[in-house]
């Protein structure tokens, strides 16, 4: 029978407690939202809504095609202007998504011959790039400089590393400065996906590339998503000019993509404005995730001291895993889950986002509601 193989997988996946379902979630949900990507709490916020509405009522529904041919509107222009001179970069360049980005920023600089050196805690979108790409790939030891130069020093022709700034699982950092300095030993580019840090780290929320004194650097590609701190949807890729100029002549999800809906761009176009004027919400971010982490550990949770703004919370076992998420959730609470294969060590955890709009009486009802319901 054609797809009988996919009645075995799905009895494994029973067995093993990793089934997921879709949840469809109501517009007016009672629900405490720890679980979302809303870094900044903008998605909703009515600068936000109607940049969103204004663009839809100016250019319709969608792109109605790829960015070559008529899915590059005047707002999408606007948005790369505003985001590369935000983040210090000279050009961007804005995609369906940041997964799209992703794939666009290293397939197209890992050539055939070339040397891709990737973190071995990197998104999946990040090792999909690495699995596309014509180059050979080489995975590199967690946040580890010396495991890169290791692996740059044994190659001889182009190369590129690889890493996000800040990984989605544990919240923890990139060392940024020293994975610059092992690429620049061997004339390596560097690529970070900057998802988790773009409102959340650096000067008014600039980004970690930005922090590191990294953003505008001639060996330096960031790409980052519109759809967490920015409250919107889609992705971009942030560099040098002739860089950006190769995706556009080189990148599949580019060429072949139909662009990003006008009204995703205005609400990012109109969040990244409010974040210009209103700084104090990256920080603001930041200072949310320590207490939650402070909270969390004090009640003799295991919580990883996050780095940004998401706070992992370890569980002993995936079934327990989902089962302490789901009582949460009965509480009035939503947070993450996450379980193997989406965990790089195969250890299950509760995934917490630190809001900037959170109160600290939310915060508190957060941490009593973990605790309380803690296999």
């Amino acid at each position: 029978m054609a797809f009988g193989w996919i009645d075995g997988q799905a009895e494994s996946r029973r067995r093993a407690g990793l089934v997921r379902t879709l949840r469809p979630r109501a517009a007016g949900t009672p629900l405490l939202d720890l679980a979302s990507n809303d870094y900044l709490g903008l998605t909703r916020h009515p600068e936000v809504v109607e940049g969103a509405a204004r663009a839809a009522r100016t250019w319709g529904g969608g792109s109605t095609g790829s960015r070559l041919v008529t899915g590059t509107t005047e707002l999408h222009a606007e948005l790369e202007r505003e985001l590369a001179g935000f983040c210090g970069f000279e050009a961007a360049l804005v995609f369906s998504s940041g997964y799209a980005a992703n794939l666009a920023a290293v397939t197209a600089l890992a050539p055939h011959g070339s040397l891709v050196v990737s973190d071995a805690g990197n998104h999946a979108s990040l090792i999909d790039g690495c699995r596309l790409a014509r180059g050979t790939t080489q995975v590199a030891a967690h946040a580890d400089p010396d495991a890169v130069r290791k692996a740059l020093s044994g190659h001889d022709g182009p190369a590129v590393a690889v890493s996000d700034t800040v990984f989605s699982v544990d919240g923890d950092a990139a060392p940024l400065a020293g994975l610059a300095g092992a690429c620049r030993e061997h004339g390596a580019g560097l690529v970070l996906d900057d998802a988790h840090g773009l409102g959340v780290l650096g000067d008014g929320g600039r980004g970690a590339p930005h922090a590191a004194g990294l953003a505008g650097a001639d060996d330096v590609v960031v790409t980052v998503t519109l759809s967490k701190s920015l409250g919107s949807q889609g992705g971009a890729v942030l560099g040098p000019s002739r860089v950006i100029d190769h995706l556009v002549n080189a990148a599949r999800t580019f060429i072949f993509d139909t662009g990003l809906a006008p009204a995703a761009a205005g609400a990012a176009l109109a969040a990244l404005r409010l974040l210009r004027r209103e700084p104090g919400r990256a920080a603001r971010a930041r200072a949310v995730a320590r207490e939650l982490h402070t909270r969390l550990t004090a009640a003799g949770l295991e919580a990883v001291r996050p780095d940004a703004a998401v706070v992992s919370v370890r569980a002993p076992s995936p079934e327990q895993a989902v089962r302490w998420a789901a009582d949460c959730r009965a509480a009035g609470l939503s947070v993450g889950c996450f379980r193997p294969p989406s965990v790089p060590d195969g250890i299950p955890r509760l995934r917490l986002t630190a809001r900037a709009d959170l109160s600290g009486a939310e915060i508190e009802r957060a941490v009593r509601v973990i605790g309380e319901t803690r296999p």
